[in-house]
Parts: structure tokens; sequence; C-alpha cells
């Protein structure tokens, strides 16, 4: 049991190291995107940090959603936030799952990069529709009354670039759309099309819908921002994913080519292909048929072929 244990805890060491060396190679070529990326993330916290010092708290606005569903209440937010954090989490785990299981489809990197790729272009329509026209907020800090529902002039230009918990969980004025549907979304498109469990595919659907409901129930957002959330970003992730060239596929065998062959492997490599050039055998693994000469006679698949027919192409 433990030879058995301890076997097995090698394999996956092993995995790990091999796994590790490719996406660090991947990253070499691709981190110019992943900054990208996640720069951009820094900035749309920015801008909306920024549009919370001109919001002005007023009336709420008619909305159909707050008439069909009844509010959740300010010390029930959590249900929403904890829904979207174990959806947030659970995907990055998934992404990162290549390292461990055998069943891996994707790159963690790659991934990654069209993921990012995604958000950085809803996120920067987002980032023009709501400084385009501020609606009063919603939500309870952001109404009349509350102190957090205008921010006082910064003080200095550290106070303008600084993100900090309080400011993202109490933020007013960017409504149109909502970012958390950006995320859920994009990250079940991104399962849709790349993951393999189909339960967890309708599943993720299932979630999508009960955290657009709970927002609104939440009263975090108007329902248009969650109604403009969801077809912008299936239009967004369509275009984006048809203008981006395909991922590779490793259960194919396409995406061997990006792992690095050891010394060994290269030797067993050219073994095999002299071994097939020595008996007639194409190197191209399309034309593997065993050819063998007896007697002037090439062989092939069991038939015999006399020389004089093949001189005289018959």
């Amino acid at each position: 049991m433990t030879l058995y244990i301890g076997r097995e805890a090698s394999k996956l060491w092993k995995r790990i190291c091999a796994e590790t060396t490719t996406e660090i190679n991947l990253l070499l070529e691709n981190w110019k995107y992943l900054l990208a990326g996640l720069v951009l993330q820094y900035i749309h916290g920015l801008a909306a940090r920024g549009v919370h010092y001109l919001h002005r708290p007023g009336p709420l606005l008619q909305d159909v959603g707050f008439f069909l569903l009844p509010e959740l209440g300010e010390d029930k937010g959590y249900i929403s936030e904890t829904l979207f954090t174990s959806v947030f989490i659970s995907f990055v785990l998934w992404t990162f799952h290549p390292f461990i299981l055998k069943s891996k489809r994707i790159y963690t990197v790659l991934i990654w990069c069209r993921v990012l790729s995604f958000l950085v272009a809803c996120q920067i329509l987002r980032i023009i529709t709501f400084y385009s026209t501020q609606l009063p907020g919603p939500n309870y800090h952001c109404r009349e009354g509350s102190k957090l529902a205008r921010l006082p002039h910064p003080q200095s230009v550290l106070e303008l670039l600084l993100i900090n918990s309080h400011g993202i969980v109490y933020g007013c004025g960017d409504l149109i759309f909502s970012s958390h549907m950006i995320f859920i979304l994009v990250f079940v498109l991104t399962y849709n099309k790349y993951g393999t469990k189909r339960c967890i595919k309708q599943l993720g659907w299932l979630i999508a819908m009960t955290q657009s409901l709970l927002i609104v129930a939440s009263r975090k957002h108007y329902t248009v921002d969650v109604v403009v959330a969801w077809y912008t970003v299936n239009l967004v992730v369509f275009f984006i994913d048809n203008k981006l060239g395909e991922l590779p596929d490793r259960t194919s065998g396409a995406g061997t080519l990006l792992l690095p062959l050891s010394t060994k492997d290269k030797d067993t490599r050219t073994k095999e292909e002299n071994h097939k050039l020595l008996n007639g055998n194409s190197v191209d693994p399309s034309d593997w048929r065993p050819r063998t000469q007896v007697n002037g006679k090439i062989v092939e698949d069991g038939n015999p072929i006399h020389a004089d027919t093949a001189k005289n192409g018959a």
C-alpha cells in the first residue's frame, strides 16, 4: 500500500513539473498579453472609483425587477456575493487543473489570455456606458442619507490611484452594466467551449440566471444593468472568439508540439523513423503500411506485387 502511494505521488510530482515547464515557456511567450489584461483590470477599478465621485443619490428609478422580485434586505446581500465568489474560485481552480489531472484539454496561460481579452473588451464598453450617464444607485449605501453615497473630493493624486476593498464593495454610480455578470458570463461561456462535463455546463447557466435574480433582489443593480450584460457579453465573446486563433486541443495531439522533447524521446523517434525507412515505410504517419521485398517482389499489406507489373504501371 505504501509503495503504491509512493509511486502515485511520484507520478503526480513528475506531471506537475512537466506541466510547470510547459506553462513557463508559454508564459515567456505571452506575458505581455497577461500583463496588459491585468493592468486594464486596475484601470477598470480606477474608473469605477472615479465615477463614485460623480454619483448623486436620488429617488429609485421605476424598475420591473423591483416589482417582481422581493427585496432580500441589506442583511442578506452576502448571498449574492457568496455565489459570485464561489463561481470565481471554482473557475480559477479549473484553469489550473492541467497541473494535476490527466484529462487535460487546455493550457492555463493560453486560456487566461483568452479570458482576459473577453473581460477587457466588456469592461471598456462598461466604462464608456456608466460615464455617459450617472444613475442614482439602488444599493442601500448609495441612497439618500447614507454617508457612503457621496465621496469627498480627493485630497491627493495618491488617493485617486488607490483602490481598496472598501471602495470595491461600496461603490456607487458604475451601474450599466453589471460587472459581476461580465465575469460570470465570461466564465460560463469559456467553460462551455473548453470544459468536458455536460452537467457542469448546464449548472453554469443555471447559476448565471440565479446570480442575475440575486443581483436585482439585493438591489445592487437595476434590471437593465443585468439585461444589457447578458446580450453585450455574449456578443463580445462571440465576435472576439472568432477573431482570435483557436487554442490547441491537447486531446487531439496537436498540443504536444508545445511540449519540450527530452533527449531520450528524440533518440527513440529517430530510431523509429530509421526503422520505418529500412522496411520501406514512409515516415509520414498516414502511410505506415508494412512493406517487405522478397525475390524481387514487393509485398504490400500481404498482397505480392511483381516488379514487372509495377513497371507497366498496372
